[in-house]
């Protein structure tokens, strides 16, 4: 049989998952439940990943190297709006961001968060690495201390390419008038 029309039949190729969904927990109940099967060391990192695009996917795939299991935390769709990103942000729904960052071959585990920090989630996990982009200070960087005290690291990732959402987004904003 075809595999790739096996894939468009919504048949599962041996050995491999139909979709990524696996890798999203609903909720930090759910995460907690599967954090000692989690290959360490656990790599930390969150954002909103509106629309994700080339500078998000370098630093993604350079932070899944720092370690053995990355755990990608998503801003909510609130939580994003809090943040004043615009009226009209986030682009694309907590779901959908959830759905493109587990498609990630390199993402091993994402999840929603709401809270205006993740904070929580970061003392839940106990990462052994939290990762930030180049554009953070360490000394910025929330659950820095949490990690350094258990005897994590914290690391930040040298921007290679440099990309907006939001510039990206007035960038089809003016080409659309």
């Amino acid at each position: 049989m075809n595999t790739s029309n096996a894939v468009s039949q919504g048949v599962q190729t041996p050995g491999k998952p139909l979709n990524s969904e696996h890798k999203i927990f609903q909720n930090q109940s759910q995460l907690w439940a599967q954090l000692d099967k989690v290959r360490r060391p656990l790599v930390f990192t969150n954002g909103c990943f509106d629309i994700l695009h080339r500078g998000h996917v370098d630093y993604l795939e350079q932070a899944a190297q720092l370690g053995a299991t990355l755990l990608v935390a998503v801003n909510s769709d609130e939580s994003i709006r809090a943040l004043g990103k615009g009226e009209d942000r986030p682009i694309n729904s907590l779901a959908d961001r959830l759905a493109v960052l587990a498609a990630l071959g390199f993402v091993d585990l994402a999840i929603g968060f709401a809270e205006e920090t993740p904070l929580e989630l970061i003392r839940l996990c106990r990462p052994d690495r939290l990762v930030k982009g180049g554009d953070w200070p360490v000394s910025e960087i929330i659950g820095a201390d949490l990690v350094q005290v258990s005897g994590g690291t914290v690391h930040t990732i040298p921007i290679r390419y440099p990309c907006s959402t939001s510039k990206l987004l007035e960038k089809i904003r003016t080409a659309k008038n």
